[in-house]
């Protein structure tokens, strides 16, 4: 299954649209999480601890959200986002796009194409296109 952030996918048409699908998660942190992250904030710069739980929260919606696509027999999402919003000390993540079913496009032939003439070496001249004229015509 495909998961895109752009509206078709390259080499594939969208036969069916199935709607949009979403997964959804509020996330806190423990004591110990919050407490570390407290004096790293202090100092500036990354807070790993939140960004752990962030990117945890992010795999678990993007999992929601490709099960509900499953279940509505969709073989692709396309359009897909990420949300995220604040409920007291909470983080809500949500991901959401459109579940679709797509197929490959069948290639197309491609035309043979003329080969280029072969090189010449340094000092050689090239073939003439036509025979040359005689004298005096």
């Amino acid at each position: 299954m495909f998961m895109v952030t752009t509206n078709d996918i390259a080499g594939y048409r969208i036969t069916q649209v199935l709607g949009e699908v979403m997964g959804l998660t509020v996330r806190s942190t423990d004591f110990g999480q919050g407490f570390t992250a407290g004096f790293r904030s202090l100092g500036g710069g990354e807070i790993p601890e939140y960004t752990q739980v962030m990117y945890e929260a992010r795999q678990v919606v993007m999992g929601r959200m490709w099960a509900e696509a499953q279940q509505r027999g969709a073989n692709a999402i396309v359009a897909m986002r990420f949300d995220a919003g604040s409920i007291q000390n909470f983080t809500e993540i949500c991901a959401y796009g459109t579940a679709v079913v797509v197929e490959p496009i069948a290639p197309q032939p491609i035309a043979p194409q003329p080969s280029p003439p072969a090189p010449q070496q340094f000092g050689q001249q090239p073939p003439p296109s036509q025979p040359p004229l005689a004298p005096g015509l």
